[in-house]
């Protein structure tokens, strides 16, 4: 079996032609196993709970390589190849549950499943309309905008999205802000002066006391 801490713990043996033939005791490079771990997991979250991009995969013919990749005797990298399998098992046809009963019961033995979970069978997929480019839409949509409201620097505020934009907390990035004054204020600044602040009573003690700047 091949574990992957075992690999980089103590000496290892010099790779050469001859140690990399498959075998279930032959050494192995380590980096390797470890990228194919990651690519399965960022594909997971790519296409998890994701309609077009899981017909993606079943469009360009990737449960062959995905259990052809099951001969590879490592738990963490059986498990995502798994979970890619049980994504598209719905989409794949009665045919190919029936011919590939060992990766079924593999998925149904080492996955997590839900109460809800349809994977076993697709009896909605023909009622329901196959509108996934325009989800994949909607979803790049909603990608863009969040982009753009979270990390757009132009300062341009559109529409509801106003609402939206953080709020600066920190009273030393705000009294260090530089505000333009209109020529109406300063015109009337003294007007302003003697109104908000020398007839406005304040209590300092009261002010004092509040911790929280």
């Amino acid at each position: 079996l091949l574990d992957f801490p075992s690999c980089v713990i103590g000496e290892q043996p010099e790779l050469t032609t001859e140690t990399l033939e498959v075998g279930d005791t032959s050494p192995y490079c380590w980096r390797n196993m470890f990228s194919c771990i990651n690519l399965l997991r960022v594909l997971n979250k790519l296409t998890k709970w994701k309609h077009s991009r899981i017909m993606m995969l079943v469009v360009f013919k990737s449960a062959p390589i995905l259990k052809r990749t099951l001969k590879v005797k490592h738990a963490m990298l059986q498990l995502y190849v798994l979970k890619l399998l049980k994504m598209q098992t719905k989409y794949l046809g009665r045919q190919w549950r029936k011919t590939n009963m060992k990766t079924m019961s593999a998925i149904y033995t080492k996955v997590r499943h839900r109460l809800n979970d349809d994977w076993a069978f697709g009896n909605d997929v023909d009622s329901r309309p196959w509108d996934f480019q325009s989800e994949e839409c909607a979803l790049r949509s909603a990608v863009d905008r969040f982009n753009n409201r979270r990390y757009d620097k132009s300062g341009e505020k559109r529409g509801e999205e106003a609402d939206y934009v953080p709020v600066d907390n920190c009273i030393n990035s705000v009294l260090g802000q530089d505000l333009e004054l209109t020529d109406e204020f300063k015109a009337n600044y003294e007007k302003w002066l003697e109104k908000e602040v020398f007839q406005t009573e304040i209590d300092w003690d009261q002010l004092l006391l509040y911790t929280g700047i």
